[in-house]
């Protein structure tokens, strides 16, 4: 016989507490509690303010990762001694003096929170000199005395035991190698955005980090060079250049918003997200609608859940932007979130779609001709994209709607041979391939040689062999085809004879009643049922068998977090992904070295050739110098 567990009751409330006022320092330690979470906080709070002092060199030395000593140095304005007993003080800061100020915040900091949060909490002390003293001044920040001290200009703030004073918070507190890691990494996003600046981490008395200022004449150069030494080589290596300004200008003719940087290609993608970066006017933020519009420019060229690698600088106008979100200032919320996903997507969209097969040419071209200067990549996709269409026969795609969805005539798609090939060439089928080598540019992916396993095409260029795996490629080439030539129309949709209900929260409702015309345009058709009830009566044709309230709920979280024209499109693209890879060129067909060629000249003249659609990549170059290396050829 078991006995069933005694009903628990809450306690009886206690005797009524009167309303106070809270002690000052309780105030500061429960503020810390929200600014300072561990070591780091502090080391990027410091940061800020060196920053916003104008330094040109900032040292940050740790001991016990932080835990037993902070000291953050800098060469910046410095603070005065009248002002140094204020700089401690609550909601106390030379950043912002009224609304319109924190409406507009250009800076930094601007909450005067931290100092007196982390003075709370630690033994703190600062020590500062402006240019125009004969010396510095040092403040105790438990006493608040006063004394005469020696420093070049430029503040030095010390704090020595953190969390002295709530030993609890101690316990939360990791190991002192992961605490230090932390801190270099709350260094290292000030790093990437301040080029211009200097930045030096010691631990227990060794240098462990440390980025010289880059004095380049171009800033995208000196940022170029910044993410190399923080990122490393082959970060800006396997990257490219991000740059785009909306048509929207403000008041004083600057793009409302513009973003750049460096987007990562798809095979530098790597299995955590640790390598993402953005930033809105210089402040590092981690922020859903900028990851979310990242990670939607590579969609379609990632492999499974592999996470991009990037560094986005957004700028856009203060005042459409709020910081004065969370005490931690590493979130933002945007006037106008659309603009900026859009922005942000099309810029690394359209940085990302070239191919980079070019790239190759050009790195070929300089090494065949050293003392000439190269042909733009933009150029190898327009010469190539010209031949493409004149050399080879190149057929429409009959793209038709009927009663069972969309169709594609992909027989029609892949290429036949040049309508100029001679009976000769007939007889010999790379013959019409072989033109004089000055008649066009230097081709990227070589000139085809032979076929192999019926799966993958060979060809020589001038780094040597390339291998292309020909479903994956003409994949991508009817993908985007079909993208090209669809226009915005409704995807056709089955009526469900019973319509399925579900229970939906009152946030759901609200966005199936607003965006009744974008779920139309999906081929769904959701409505009311109750208040507190959804009914789905229609459901895209291709997709009928599936299920679909679970259809019904991602699309609906996909319209309130996003705009709807970015769930259209997602929509078509699946639907045409999946018509393009049943239309690709399968494995085991032979092809003749005419095809083979029309093939490689269409990847270098197809956007996002480089992965297919489900991103796996397309071709892969192998030098003469590994080739030799295979054979030990040179040793």
């Amino acid at each position: 016989m078991t006995l069933s567990p005694a009903p628990t009751h809450p306690p009886a409330p206690g005797p009524r507490r009167p309303i106070r006022d809270l002690p000052d320092e309780l105030i500061s330690q429960i503020a810390a509690g929200e600014v300072v979470e561990r070591p780091a906080s502090v080391v990027r709070e410091l940061v800020d303010n060196a920053l916003d002092a104008g330094a040109s060199q900032v040292t940050v030395r740790l001991m016990a990762g932080g835990v037993r000593l902070i000291l953050v140095e800098d060469d910046g304005l410095g603070i005065p001694r009248e002002e140094l007993p204020v700089a401690l003080r609550r909601h106390a800061t030379s950043k912002i003096a009224s609304l319109q100020d924190l409406e507009a915040v250009g800076t930094m900091g601007f909450r005067g929170e931290a100092l007196a949060a982390i003075n709370s909490i630690a033994d703190m002390s600062l020590l500062s000199r402006t240019l125009d003293t004969e010396h510095a001044w040092q403040l105790d920040g438990r006493t608040g005395e006063l004394t005469p001290a020696a420093r070049n200009r430029g503040t030095s703030v010390e704090v020595r035991e953190l969390f002295y004073a709530t030993p609890a918070r101690r316990k939360f507190l990791k190991t002192d190698a992961t605490e230090l890691a932390h801190c270099i990494e709350a260094v290292r996003r000030h790093a990437l955005v301040r080029p211009d600046v200097g930045f030096a981490i010691w631990h227990e008395g060794k240098l462990v980090e440390q980025w010289r200022a880059c004095s380049h004449a171009s800033a995208v150069s000196a940022h170029d060079q910044r993410l190399a030494d923080v990122l490393g080589s082959d970060f800006v290596a396997q990257s490219v250049a991000v740059h785009y300004e909306s048509a929207a200008r403000r008041t004083d003719g600057q793009p409302a918003v513009r973003v750049w940087g460096r987007a990562g290609i798809p095979d530098a993608a790597r299995s955590r997200a640790d390598q993402q970066f953005a930033y809105v006017n210089g402040r590092y933020v981690r922020d859903k609608v900028l990851t979310h519009a990242a990670r939607s420019a590579y969609e379609d060229v990632l492999h499974g859940h592999r996470q991009p690698v990037y560094a986005l600088y957004v700028e856009m106008d203060p005042a459409r932007v709020d910081v004065n979100v969370h005490p931690t200032k590493i979130e933002v919320r945007f006037r106008d979130s659309r603009e900026v996903h859009q922005a942000v997507r099309y810029a690394t969209e359209d940085a990302l779609a070239p191919p980079r097969a070019s790239l190759t040419a050009q790195a070929a071209h300089d090494t065949a001709a050293p003392g000439t200067p190269a042909p733009p990549a933009s150029e190898f996709l327009k010469e190539n994209r010209a031949f493409a269409q004149q050399g080879w026969v190149q057929p429409a795609i009959n793209l038709r709607a009927n009663q069972e969805g969309l169709v594609a005539d992909f027989e029609a798609m892949w290429p036949v041979r040049s309508v100029s090939s001679s009976p000769a060439s007939t007889e010999n089928p790379g013959a019409a391939t072989r033109a004089p080598a000055d008649s066009v540019q230097p081709w990227p992916l070589g000139r085809a040689i032979a076929q192999l396993q019926g799966i993958y095409v060979l060809a020589e260029n001038a780094q040597g062999l390339v291998i292309v795996d020909m479903h994956a490629a003409h994949e991508r080439i009817v993908y985007e085809r079909l993208k090209n030539q669809l226009d915005t129309s409704r995807i056709a949709s089955q009526p469900l004879l019973i319509p399925a209900t579900f229970a939906a929260s009152p946030q759901e409702v609200a966005t199936a009643e607003a965006s009744a015309e974008t779920l139309g345009t999906l081929g769904l058709e959701i409505t009311a049922f109750s208040p507190r009830t959804l009914a789905v009566r229609a459901v895209p044709t291709s997709l009928a068998l599936g299920d679909a309230v679970e259809l019904a709920r991602g699309v609906l979280a996909e319209l309130a977090q996003m705009d709807s024209s970015s769930v259209i499109q997602r929509a078509h693209n699946e639907l045409l992904s999946t018509m393009a890879c049943h239309g690709a060129v399968r494995a085991n067909r032979k092809l003749t070295l005419d095809e083979m060629n029309a093939l490689l000249r269409q990847m270098e003249a197809t956007e996002r050739s480089d992965q297919c659609n489900h991103g796996r990549p397309t071709w892969r170059q192998i030098s003469i110098k590994e080739l030799d290396a295979l054979f030990m050829r040179g040793r």
